[in-house]
């Protein structure tokens, strides 16, 4: 007997500190089949963490992406549609005033805590065949505002959690203090790196993180890069392997070039240029505190979780 009832599709809208994203998915016997999915960089918690504050212009263009992913959820046939923010909204003081304008134009959002936001991301990487070898897991999920780690170990009843937090650090609150050039010189660079360490202290002991799997934008757009993808292919990102060393050096040469230059690279998401260096970075320091010579790149996040739950 199939769980779900056959044809079901619902839509969940991720509405991130950098990026907005939507996934639509359709029940197929036991399991979901996705059939569209798609993202727009809209930067609403630029500055937040400066000003305490969502800013006009991230707040106008997350309302425009709400409303045309709300149209091509209804479009596609959704039966339910649900948007999520996370970090920028739980910090900022006029989140109430972002909530009140969604709801107002018929796209309304709730707001995600952070220990929901690390569950459902763990969630989408345990529950997937892709990594199903793995008897100890640690995910890394680097975000605009805020970065969650969660390491857990398979057992004969389940998973069993050993560690999860939400860390206050994200590309675009080291972007708004230490980053701020478009071209950052070393001695910025060794400031955010000192902030991130001093921010994830002595979170995991050395090699006990398991396999590390990678959400988001700054693993995907690395291994696009790598691969020059000149159109996204989930089929070759997904599963694919970063080394430390390759992470690193995307830091390294990635760092010193503008804004222009970066977005001319192959396989470059559009509006990630601005932002994926300093993704690397803070998945670099990650690997680092984990000692982990390398990780696993998932195409999933926590929206595909709360869809399929």
């Amino acid at each position: 007997m199939d769980r779900y009832p056959p044809g079901v599709r619902k839509a969940v809208i991720d509405v991130g500190s950098n990026s907005v994203l939507l996934v639509v998915e359709e029940t197929q016997g036991d399991s979901w089949n996705q059939i569209h999915e798609s993202t727009s960089v809209t930067a609403l918690g630029a500055g937040t963490k400066e000003t305490g504050l969502l800013g006009e212009p991230g707040m106008t263009h997350t309302l425009e992406a709400l409303k045309e992913m709300f149209a091509k959820a209804n479009e596609l046939g959704a039966d339910t549609i649900v948007a999520a923010a996370t970090m920028a909204a739980r910090i900022a003081k006029n989140t109430p005033d972002f909530l009140a304008r969604a709801k107002a134009q018929g796209t309304p959002v709730m707001v995600l805590s952070g220990e929901d936001e690390a569950e459902l991301g763990f969630r989408a990487v345990a529950d997937d065949p892709t990594f199903a070898e793995f008897h100890r897991i640690s995910i890394v999920d680097p975000g605009g505002q805020s970065t969650e780690l969660v390491t857990a170990d398979r057992s004969s009843k389940g998973w069993v959690t050993r560690f999860r937090k939400s860390y206050p650090v994200g590309t675009l609150g080291l972007k708004g203090e230490y980053l701020i050039d478009e071209s950052t010189q070393p001695l910025e660079i060794l400031q955010a790196l000192a902030a991130i360490d001093d921010t994830i202290g002595h979170t995991w002991r050395p090699e006990e993180g398991g396999e590390v799997v990678v959400l988001g934008a700054t693993g995907t757009n690395l291994v696009s890069i790598r691969e020059r993808l000149t159109h996204w292919q989930p089929e070759i990102v997904h599963g694919a392997r970063l080394e430390y060393e390759e992470v690193s050096k995307a830091v390294g040469w990635m760092m010193p070039m503008t804004d222009a230059e970066r977005r001319a690279i192959p396989g470059m998401e559009p509006g990630r240029e601005k932002t994926i260096h300093i993704g690397a970075l803070i998945l670099e320091r990650f690997l680092h505190a984990l000692s982990a010579d390398h990780c696993r790149v998932s195409v999933r996040g926590w929206r595909h979780a709360l869809l399929e739950g």
